[in-house]
């Protein structure tokens, strides 16, 4: 029996992913990618490429100032690969050699890219593929306009560039000092910015879904509900930003217009992108708490964003709802949800519980907290790194050792899965119960 034979498809689907990260560390060990030219510690290099290779953008040292052009080249790919999925990549190299695509790859492909049928996985990938592409050849073009009268051909070609794939990733990779507080004052920036993080956060079955639309004049159940979270999330952000940090500071100097597009900015970041235009450790109390609560929810499944995803809010929600009404089924649009998609999401919510209590309990005995800091200042990188945001309060830079690998396995259930990763460690197979037990009720609140 062959190694695959012997995997379950998580199990396959975590090594890659694995595989791929200590490709990246190796690399970014290597005196070539720093810019002075010493070898980076291993720990540094694995928890950058964790970040990158899970679309994370958390950072342990400066990504401009220590890596080289060879190591931000490094950190670019990992991030392709990333946000795409190596399985997709896998594919390709598939094609590419003319060797037919087994089931096995099909299947894996199905899961890494959270499809529902593989009937034409090389169509699926190659939308994936052209789709990403042309949206970050758009970006890139688009950013050039900006970035060229202020870097110059070379700088502002290479900025275009790096900022239109890590956007359209969500991964908060960014080549400034302080992410991108100098362009509060620059409205097409931040626009051309928020267009790419929703192109790459939506999902690639919901735009497969909105292309054909003018052929089929059908969209999915996922996709309508996919669509109506994530534009509903980004109206209620906006609201509650525009009310806790609309001033963003009386100096900072910004018209109404200007505020407005910070506002905007603020409501599409949180959820995995990890950009900023105005530091979060200035923030409001209350948009502290929201941040947290929008990048624990994170993107689209199928994406290139982390969180337990907009679908699961979205059925829990209209789940709760009709309990309280006293209905028996969760509707919408003419649709019911089944039981296995309420349980799945009802477990996954609590399993993210679960581990982010841990990660957070831990780090508190292991890392130091600023007096004038409370719990929040590690509550809200745990929940960052986990929602593969990048966001950060000034805890990650300074992170343990036992800190690093907490967030290293924290960036990785949250990109490849809460449950995958499960399935990849409690069994190789999901057998169905032999038998099964009566059913008996318990009372509940």
């Amino acid at each position: 029996m062959s190694w695959r034979g012997r995997l379950s498809l998580p199990q396959i689907l975590t090594l890659g992913f694995l595989t791929i990260i200590l490709v990246g560390t190796v690399l970014l060990s290597l005196p070539v990618s720093s810019k002075d030219g010493t070898a980076t510690s291993y720990i540094n290099a694995f928890f950058t490429a964790t970040s990158a290779t899970c679309v994370t953008g958390m950072t342990v040292v400066n990504t401009a100032l220590h890596w080289s052009i060879f190591g931000k080249i490094v950190i670019l790919i990992l991030v392709e690969i990333g946000g795409l999925g190596f399985m997709t990549f896998a594919v390709l190299m598939f094609i590419f050699m003319r060797r037919k695509v087994d089931l096995t790859t099909q299947l894996l492909t199905q899961q890494s890219l959270n499809l529902e049928t593989f009937a034409n996985t090389r169509s699926v990938v190659f939308l994936v593929v052209r789709l990403s592409l042309a949206i970050q050849l758009l970006g890139a073009i688009l950013l050039f306009v900006d970035f060229y009268p202020r870097y110059g051909l070379k700088r502002g070609l290479g900025y275009s560039i790096f900022h239109s794939i890590s956007a359209f990733c969500n991964a908060g990779f960014d080549l400034f000092d302080n992410s991108l507080v100098r362009f509060q004052n620059d409205p097409y920036i931040l626009f051309v910015l928020t267009c790419l993080i929703i192109s790459g956060s939506l999902g690639f079955l919901v735009w497969k879904d909105i292309l054909l639309y003018h052929k089929d004049h059908f969209l999915s159940l996922h996709t309508k509900l996919a669509l109506t979270t994530y534009l509903g999330l980004i109206v209620i952000s906006f609201a509650v930003y525009l009310l806790t940090e609309g001033n963003f500071g009386e100096n900072t100097h910004l018209n109404v217009f200007q505020r407005l597009m910070n506002t905007y900015f603020m409501s599409v970041t949180p959820r995995t992108a990890g950009f900023y235009t105005y530091p979060y450790t200035k923030i409001s109390m209350g948009g502290m708490f929201f941040t947290m609560i929008l990048m624990l929810i994170g993107g689209t499944p199928g994406s290139t964003a982390g969180g337990i995803k907009t679908t699961t809010v979205g059925i829990l929600l209209i789940r709760v709802w009709a309990t309280l009404r006293g209905k028996r089924d969760a509707t919408f649009m003419g649709r019911q949800f089944t039981n296995d998609n309420i349980s799945r999401s009802l477990t996954l919510v609590f399993l993210v519980f679960v581990v982010l209590s841990i990660a957070t309990l831990v780090l508190t005995i292991t890392e130091t907290v600023p007096k004038h800091f409370g719990i929040e200042y590690i509550i809200f990188d745990v929940v960052s790194a986990f929602g593969t945001t990048g966001l950060t309060l000034g805890l990650t830079p300074h992170l343990t050792i036992i800190g690093k690998l907490i967030f290293a396995v924290l960036m990785f259930m949250g990109r490849v899965g809460v449950f995958t990763v499960m399935y990849s460690l409690l069994t190789s197979k999901r057998p169905e119960d032999a038998f099964r037990y009566p059913k008996e009720n318990v009372m509940i609140g």
